[in-house]
């Protein structure tokens, strides 16, 4: 099944729009990750991430990615799934799907002006070849208040215990 999703983006096609939007003195917000269902906390998170700037980027782990960080069993939706759920919210401007482990090379071809993590990171937990990338490139990164309880873990938890009464 076929998704329409003009936010989603190549990174071929996202060097170009981040090119256009710097030549149109606008900054770009960037943050990653799996968003395999959505929850309050995602939600939470990506609203205060797009005050940082002028266009807010998520790059979401391909499902190869999701499967080796997570285990045999995720991700439940499908990248294509994933990424369509997220252009619905209008907090986001742009989503980018990456397929290695790392964002390194994402990192030195889009030069976010910010890079932002939910509070449960720190920068010292932040992975170190990515922490240099963005260091090279001039990132400013920013950590936003975690929202305790929510976790796709926790609602996986909470649906298999629901089918079990």
């Amino acid at each position: 099944m076929h998704l329409p999703n003009p936010k989603l983006l190549t990174l071929t096609e996202a060097v170009v729009e981040r090119t256009a939007l710097r030549e149109a003195g606008k900054t770009m917000v960037m943050t990653n990750g799996c968003f395999d269902l959505l929850h309050v906390g995602h939600l939470s998170y990506l609203q205060e991430a797009k005050q940082l700037g002028d266009e807010l980027w998520v790059l979401i782990n391909s499902d190869a990615s999701v499967k080796a960080l997570k285990g045999p069993d995720r991700p439940i939706e499908t990248e294509a799934e994933r990424a369509y759920c997220l252009a619905a919210l209008s907090c986001i401007d742009r989503i980018v799907v990456f397929e290695n482990p790392r964002l390194v090379d994402e990192i030195h071809q889009l030069e976010p002006d910010v890079y932002t993590k939910a509070g449960d990171y720190t920068i010292d937990t932040i992975h170190k070849g990515e922490r240099a990338a963005f260091e090279a490139v001039g990132t400013d990164i920013q950590f936003l208040p975690f929202l305790e309880g929510f976790s796709t873990t926790k609602m996986i938890e909470k649906i298999h215990k629901a089918g079990s009464i």
